[in-house]
């Protein structure tokens, strides 16, 4: 007698959630962060994981299966994997530049030829070039942002107003640079080319940028050296004099990412020559040893290790030189990894939902007018970079949700990218809970919550695209296609 056939289990059906369920994780993540993270202090890995879970036994009841939830989150994991990988390099490279010299000379510069009135203002500008330069914000805040914010540090000047003029300055050149990865993924998701694109954005980011030049300007005139910065200074001054022996030698670790941005070469590398180019003038210049310069770059540089150099004691350094030495290393962004691992699974278990795809409709059919679009779009991408915090996803998921939307209200895509790029890319560094808040606060040393009110630009980008859809002003106009009996909405007037 034959065994019976084992009993197959049939799939289960998935179920097309309603608004209410649609809004549910995301609506329970924000809570579960804001209240975690503001009123108990409470690790955002631990909030975004407790988030996770939340959300995947509403995916359960949904009927998505563990394996397609899986799925989901490989699939956000493996687009962000770059990403992920230039991270970790950039934290040895803080840690050999420091080893090396090239941090602290600049900052000694710094503090030599700045007055605490102009370092706030300088500190917009300076990393609004290299960050043009070189297209990455991360790079930027992570090298001329560090020795900056050293510099306002031995000045006496407020931090959190300087790193949010960083951070400004950052990620201008994170909108606008063509060697940006977001400023080439926006027009790539709407349909718009490149450099029509960063055109577009001079609508936007172009006043933007002058406003928050002005402020800057005005707050830092604000800022006076008290009665202890001249000792403070001069303290660290000392320090930075003794421990490091400077030369025009130590510019070659810049000059290597300058160079490899201007030849359009891969930033991971780029990174790794330069890390590796700081490690040997660590070593030749300042007579660091081979294990001292893998400390470094693993996990970071520590002021004990000026123990011997220029009579230097360690154990007595000012509160302002530890602050600046004790840095970099890729055990340091071992945080903000686990943040970005927590957040994508988030992100891939909410897509696997189908939530985000309900929500979008919902919001589609009350938009009538130009300025309806552009507002809808800003605050989809706003609200992507609070529920999922991941810079790519604010430009991908209401990328595609409008994509077909801005033709048939005639307009050209290349509104849609400009206004993907005002809106999520440049609030994804001001959500305490995201990769990029969490990798600000950690290379500056400043909360995100005591940064993000002074991060000017990042603010008006998004304010002036929804003034310009409500004008008509640096609105691209086309011929409308023709509507289909899904698209409820009639042209935008």
């Amino acid at each position: 007698m034959t065994d019976p056939s084992p009993v197959v289990t049939p799939p289960r059906e998935r179920r097309t959630p309603g608004l209410l369920v649609a809004a549910l994780p995301v609506v329970l993540m924000l809570a579960l962060m804001i209240v975690g993270t503001l009123c108990f202090d409470l690790d955002p890995v631990v909030l975004l994981v407790a988030s996770c879970a939340v959300t995947g036994v509403i995916a359960r009841w949904l009927g998505v299966t563990w394996n397609e939830m899986l799925t989901g989150i490989r699939s956000k994991i493996d687009a962000a994997m770059p990403a992920l990988l230039i991270l970790i390099s950039i934290g040895m490279l803080i840690g050999t530049w420091t080893l090396s010299g090239t941090i602290p000379m600049i900052v000694d510069w710094g503090l030599r030829a700045i007055q605490p009135s102009w370092i706030v203002v300088l500190s917009f500008l300076i990393t609004m070039v290299v960050s043009t330069v070189t297209g990455t914000s991360w790079g930027s805040v992570g090298t001329v942002g560090v020795a900056l914010i050293g510099v306002a540090g031995g000045l006496g000047v407020s931090l959190p107003l300087t790193a949010g003029a960083i951070v400004s300055g950052a990620y201008f050149g994170d909108k606008m640079s063509p060697m940006s990865d977001t400023t080439n993924l926006a027009p790539a998701v709407a349909g718009s080319s490149l450099f029509e694109h960063i055109r577009h954005l001079l609508w936007t980011t172009g006043p933007a940028a002058v406003l928050s030049c002005v402020l800057y300007l005005v707050l830092g005139r604000t800022q006076h050296a008290d009665g202890h910065a001249a000792a403070r200074t001069q303290a660290l001054r000392t320090v930075l004099e003794h421990g490091f022996h400077s030369s025009l030698l130590l510019l070659l670790p810049p000059a290597v990412i300058l160079v490899g941005a201007l030849m359009k070469k891969p930033p991971l590398p780029t990174i790794i020559v330069s890390s590796a180019v700081a490690g040997i003038l660590g070593a030749v210049l300042q007579g660091f040893s081979l294990q001292q310069i893998g400390a470094s770059a693993s996990t970071g540089f520590t002021a004990s290790m000026l123990s011997g150099h220029g009579g230097i004691d360690p154990g007595h350094l000012s509160a302002a030189a530890g602050t600046l030495l004790n840095r970099g290393g890729m055990a340091s962004m071992a945080s903000t990894m686990l943040i970005g691992l927590a957040g994508f699974a988030f992100a891939g278990i909410l897509t696997e939902t189908g939530c985000l795809d309900v929500l979008m409709r919902k919001l589609l059919t009350r938009v009538r007018r130009t300025g309806g679009i552009i507002l809808a779009t800003s605050l989809s991408s706003v609200a992507t970079a609070f529920a999922m915090g991941v810079s790519y996803l604010t430009i991908i998921v209401p990328g595609q949700a409008f994509r077909e939307v801005y033709p048939r209200r005639g307009l050209a895509p290349k509104n849609l990218s400009r206004t993907l790029e005002d809106s999520g890319t440049v609030f994804v560094p001001l959500v305490p809970w995201t990769e990029a808040a969490t990798y600000m606060s950690t290379t500056l040393g400043v909360a995100t919550m005591a940064y993000a009110p002074y991060a000017f630009l990042n603010y008006f980008g998004v304010i002036i695209a929804v003034i310009c859809g409500y004008t008509g002003l640096g609105i691209a106009r086309r011929q409308p296609e023709p509507t289909t009996t899904e698209d409820p909405v009639p042209a935008a007037a």
